[in-house]
């Protein structure tokens, strides 16, 4: 690979600033910070993962929620149908919502029903007579240092402050628009 100068990301990887010379590259590390790298064959050698880069981690799926008209009936179907242990039906009047679990192995359904005139699965029940999957919930290690990175990536919060969320833990949401129209929920686990 002959590089004449510029940047580029390297195997979807790593940001990269070319040299003017040949077979060079410098690795954008953030902060001003910068990395040489020589390769005698190929510059695209050179990669990192953004994530690398990062204050925080990601973690796996904590659950996926899925909104509801009638949180009896929907239980009933994973309990008594499925055969899943289920939860009872729990108030959240911060969020608007009352939840049901549904314990699926290391992960879960959080099924939500309004509670309360304001609630933001009404809305979204108004859209959807039957309901459906209203978000997705991925767990991270340090949600202010997300929160803070995500921010300076353009991707929109819909709180300012981390809330508590129906695990007693630290949630925020992410913006649809800016998760190619997922809602996407981040818990601090």
């Amino acid at each position: 690979m002959d590089v004449r100068g510029g940047y580029g990301v390297v195997r979807g990887l790593g940001i990269v600033r070319y040299g003017s010379g040949t077979r060079s590259a410098q690795l954008w590390q953030g902060e001003g910070q910068v990395e040489k790298y020589q390769n005698k064959r190929n510059c695209s050698a050179v990669h990192t993962s953004a994530a690398t880069l990062q204050k925080w981690k990601i973690g796996k799926i904590n659950h996926i929620a899925i909104a509801t008209p009638d949180i009896e009936k929907t239980a009933a179907l994973y309990r008594d149908v499925l055969g899943a242990k289920v939860s009872e039906k729990h108030p959240q009047p911060d969020h608007g919502v009352y939840t049901v679990f549904v314990e699926l192995g290391d992960t879960k359904i959080e099924l939500l029903n309004p509670l309360g005139e304001k609630s933001p699965i009404q809305n979204f029940l108004d859209k959807n007579k039957s309901g459906g999957m209203h978000h997705i919930c991925l767990e991270v290690d340090n949600i202010k240092e997300a929160m803070k990175d995500l921010k300076s990536k353009n991707i929109r919060l819909l709180s300012e402050e981390p809330r508590i969320g129906a695990h007693g833990k630290p949630v925020v949401f992410l913006h649809p628009k800016d998760c190619n129209g997922t809602l996407v929920e981040l818990e601090e686990v």
